[in-house]
């Protein structure tokens, strides 16, 4: 590979953004892929997925170039080099990578790995967490698994085709595509391509959804006519697929404190053709109106998002402790208060993309012994590894409300 300075100098700069000004990382790739419009594909995928690297890696090449943040434009430079000597990518003759010691960040890299916190490039406190909730020999493997890069994984839109008719136009726009055991509506990528700027994409025949994310809709056990509450939708990707297990039948009503992520939501639902999706911003006067509603009440819960690092890789970085102190609140609160849709007989679910425990199992423990549990029988629960799956990390648990 030849190294381009014009390209060399977006990553670098939008690692500036991402590390010295707090910025998320999808959004700063989007903006620097956006700089020169004479970069090809080829151009724009080295600027991706170079900055996504050394995000993941951040203290890793940090330790090895020996820098500490904030990060000035010769110190990113400096972890810039460290990134193309472990890559075997030959340094052009350039003045701010004269003098780069191969030999010794080679000799660095194999000193630092045999301690996993700079081998798989974590904060202190997150090691320490992992080892505590999941156990030292687990940890290992599952936050390794995290540093992977993610598959991508698309879900065939029931309502207009097949996974394998998906499969069959995917081909004919030179996409290819195998579909998934186990997984009933998905296809994997053979290798990374710009879907989105597909036909079958703008008809509506696929959204991008992880395999693991994929198992949610399904475990709430929906049939169509029901009255479905998706209490934290978001932009709507476990609402869509709701749609097409209910054939369009029945009601969903997607809710969320987001205005703009309802929107996207309606956007994203008129292009797959999904007609049985209400959405409403989350107001406590129109929660106490619907409680005893619901066949099903789905809680994708707001979390840690560790089960998902291996496609938001800065957030191991923006992730605080006290953070996960208070969304542990947050989640049983909304445990509290949401379950109260649910109807005698009905059902309700709740998910993370966390693999941590006290964000999962303990939550539903806590939650059954309360007053706001007391009528829930527990069903059925999913933890889902990415050490074990290959796909994102996941939890869920189903309840029936029998008083």
């Amino acid at each position: 590979m030849r190294l381009h300075k014009n390209l060399t100098d977006a990553v670098i700069e939008g690692l500036s953004f991402i590390f010295n000004e707090n910025h998320y990382a999808d959004k700063v790739v989007e903006r620097q892929l956006k700089k020169d419009k004479r970069w090809g594909a080829r151009d724009r995928a080295f600027i991706a997925e170079t900055t996504y690297e050394i995000v993941r890696w951040k203290r890793l090449y940090a330790e090895i170039a020996e820098v500490k943040q904030p990060f000035s434009v010769q110190d990113l430079r400096r972890m810039f080099a460290v990134w193309a000597v472990l890559k075997g990518i030959s340094l052009p003759n350039w003045s701010y990578f004269e003098n780069t010691p191969q030999r010794r960040i080679k000799g660095k890299f194999d000193e630092l790995s045999k301690v996993r916190k700079f081998r798989e490039s974590i904060p202190d406190w997150l090691d320490n967490l992992g080892v505590e909730e999941l156990g030292e020999l687990f940890w290992n493997d599952e936050i390794h698994a995290l540093n992977t890069l993610a598959p991508v994984v698309l879900r065939a839109n029931t309502l207009k085709i097949s996974a394998q008719q998906l499969k069959n136009v995917l081909e004919d726009e030179g996409v290819e595509a195998n579909l998934l055991k186990k997984y009933p509506d998905a296809l994997v990528l053979s290798e990374r391509v710009n879907v989105f700027s597909t036909k079958a994409f703008s008809n509506g025949f696929f959204e991008v959804q992880d395999a693991s994310s994929q198992k949610v809709a399904p475990f709430l056990q929906v049939v169509s006519g029901m009255r479905v509450v998706d209490t934290c939708a978001g932009a709507g990707g476990k609402t869509l697929h709701l749609a097409s297990l209910m054939k369009n039948k029945g009601q969903i009503i997607a809710m969320d404190i987001y205005e703009n992520k309802l929107q996207e939501l309606k956007r994203r639902a008129r292009r797959n053709e999904a007609f049985n999706i209400e959405t409403k911003l989350i107001d406590s006067k129109q929660l106490k109106r619907m409680q005893n509603t619901a066949d099903r009440v789905l809680i994708d819960a707001p979390c840690s998002g560790l089960g998902v690092l291996r496609r938001n890789p800065d957030a191991k970085w923006k992730l605080k402790p006290e953070f996960l102190e208070q969304i542990r609140k947050t989640q049983q609160e909304i445990l509290q208060n949401y379950s109260k849709l649910v109807k005698s007989g009905g059902k309700l679910v709740y998910a993370t993309c966390s693999i941590l425990p006290s964000e999962n199992q303990k939550q539903i423990e806590d939650f059954l012994k309360s007053e706001a549990g007391r009528g829930f029988v527990f069903e059925e629960e999913d933890k889902i590894f990415a050490s074990q799956s290959g796909y994102d990390g996941f939890y869920m648990a189903r309840m029936r409300k029998d008083d």
